[in-house]
């Protein structure tokens, strides 16, 4: 039990602050602007479900993957960061408006995909993935399959809380963001977009440091 529960607090714990489901709400809600609640309400429920298997096959055999490829976590870092920066720049300087005067639709051209850009990078990007894959590699190497056992289930647990989060924070956005008012909410979407642009550049800079010793 004790297993169990460690495994629960350190997966939440690590990850909480960087997936950052509240942070994310106002990307998500500008991402989404011209499509119906029903719309809004389908995604992020199908971010939530496509964070979760991501999550848990970077925390079980991300490092096997990368291994097999023959790719580092520092590599891992520099695309990601690149991505990270490229979607932040774009969200920046972005025309949209989170205002009443765009006519919302289901038409597929003004809705973003559940996976990407929504899930990766916004929700679940490589900084998560690089923590669940370290994360991976904490699990027990002695008590045999009954440790193993019982850590999986705590990791689990830990990331079904993660993303029972990013669903709730996600599902709530509008009515969340809606007390900030059309100009208070278009300003935190791009102090937003302005920070995940510095995550991603941070992110970036962290691979590059770790791969230029090798360079010598």
């Amino acid at each position: 039990m004790i297993v169990i529960l460690n495994a629960f607090v350190l997966c939440y714990a690590a990850l909480f602050p960087i997936v950052n489901p509240v942070g994310s709400a106002p990307l998500f809600l500008g991402l989404t602007q011209f499509a119906t609640e029903r719309i809004r309400n389908g995604l992020a429920a199908r971010v939530a479900i496509n964070s979760f298997f991501l999550l848990l096959g970077s925390l079980f055999i991300g490092s096997h993957v990368l291994e097999f490829f023959g790719v580092s976590l520092p590599v891992v870092r520099i695309g990601g960061g690149l991505v990270v920066t490229s979607f932040g720049w774009k969200l920046l300087n972005s025309d949209a408006r989170l205002d009443g005067d765009h006519t919302r639709d289901d038409s597929p051209a003004t809705v973003p995909d559940a996976f990407y850009p929504l899930t990766m990078p916004l929700t679940v990007g490589p900084s998560s993935i690089s923590v669940a894959i370290t994360l991976g590699t904490q699990r027990p190497k002695f008590g045999g399959l009954s440790a193993l056992a019982q850590f999986g289930c705590g990791a689990i647990a830990g990331i079904v809380a993660i993303v029972a989060s990013v669903y709730l924070c996600y599902r709530f956005a509008e009515s969340t963001v809606a007390a900030l008012g059309k100009s208070g909410t278009n300003v935190l979407v791009r102090l937003s977009a302005f920070i995940m642009l510095c995550i991603g550049i941070e992110i970036l800079w962290s691979g590059w440091k770790d791969l230029w010793p090798t360079l010598h």
